[in-house]
């Protein structure tokens, strides 16, 4: 459903994707925004969102798109790999950026580039799918923070839940049938006015990333309906590996629950749980 009608022109890339992705999304999912005025019609900002599955730059796409938004993803650059890709992200505006690798400055200076030039630009400050057992974001990287103190602009956050249950994370296939709730919640633009005239120290780079964190799980505490943990879930410290499945061991392959559900797989991040839903009082859904 749109929401609000775009002001500038979307591209050839943007026309055709919107024309296969949003009646499949539409065909699996039920989508419940709640907040979407905060988005702001125009002028450059950041949307930041919580990473529950692969699925996330779709539903997100589906959300500022149909609020008149073309959305700049920070991609991981394997998605340039193939030909044929590269040169569809390249028309849709997407920003490639090797998330171990060396080329995360030349990434930074593109988004802060769209952001200034009036952009849109879609950021998952986790950097990867939450490792947290039960989803909730954990801490973040500083990316985002460092675009937003470099430019000054809105920093939008949502909280969603419910993608992981069309496609758990690093499941291989999705669970398509019901249609799957896409709850999402945006907020205010998150405060950060007092640190724009500050030199972007560590310091003050961290304290940044933590309020957009904080604010993030605000937000996906109240469309989960349900208590975060009192202490964020730490990649680092975990020793977990950035990328990949967390939970596959090198060398093996790891059955999907989607497809096996005589594998009962309770330790899965995603898998079905009995979590209260919860209808918010004025939101847009179909």
């Amino acid at each position: 459903m749109v929401v609000r009608r775009h002001s500038r022109p979307r591209g050839w890339a943007w026309a055709l994707g919107v024309a296969v992705v949003k009646p499949a999304l539409l065909a699996t999912t039920r989508p419940h925004w709640v907040g979407g005025e905060h988005i702001p019609a125009s002028g450059g900002c950041l949307v930041v969102l919580n990473h529950i599955s692969h699925l996330d730059p779709l539903t997100a796409a589906h959300l500022v798109h149909d609020h008149g938004r073309v959305p700049r993803y920070l991609a991981k650059s394997g998605l340039f790999e193939n030909r044929f890709w590269r040169f569809f992200f390249t028309a849709c505006g997407q920003i490639p950026v090797e998330r171990l690798g060396t080329n995360a400055v030349g990434a930074y200076d593109a988004a802060v580039a769209a952001v200034r030039a009036g952009e849109c630009v879609v950021v998952y400050p986790e950097g990867t799918i939450t490792r947290d057992p039960d989803l909730w974001p954990m801490t973040g990287r500083s990316g985002a923070a460092r675009i937003a103190l470099a430019t000054g602009c809105p920093v939008v956050p949502v909280g969603q839940w419910g993608a992981q249950a069309l496609l758990a994370p690093y499941a291989t296939r999705p669970d398509l049938y019901p249609r799957k709730p896409i709850r999402m919640h945006v907020g205010e633009s998150v405060d950060l006015d007092d640190l724009l005239g500050c030199a972007p120290t560590r310091a003050v780079v961290e304290a940044a990333t933590e309020r957009i964190m904080d604010t993030i799980t605000a937000l996906v505490a109240q469309v989960r309906d349900e208590t975060p943990p009192v202490e964020r879930f730490d990649l680092e410290r975990s020793g977990r590996h950035r990328t990949g499945d967390p939970d596959r061991p090198a060398g093996e392959h790891r059955l999907d629950p989607a497809t096996h559900p005589q594998q009962p797989d309770p330790g899965r991040p995603g898998s079905p749980r009995s979590v209260p839903s919860r209808t918010p009082s004025k939101e847009t859904s179909e």
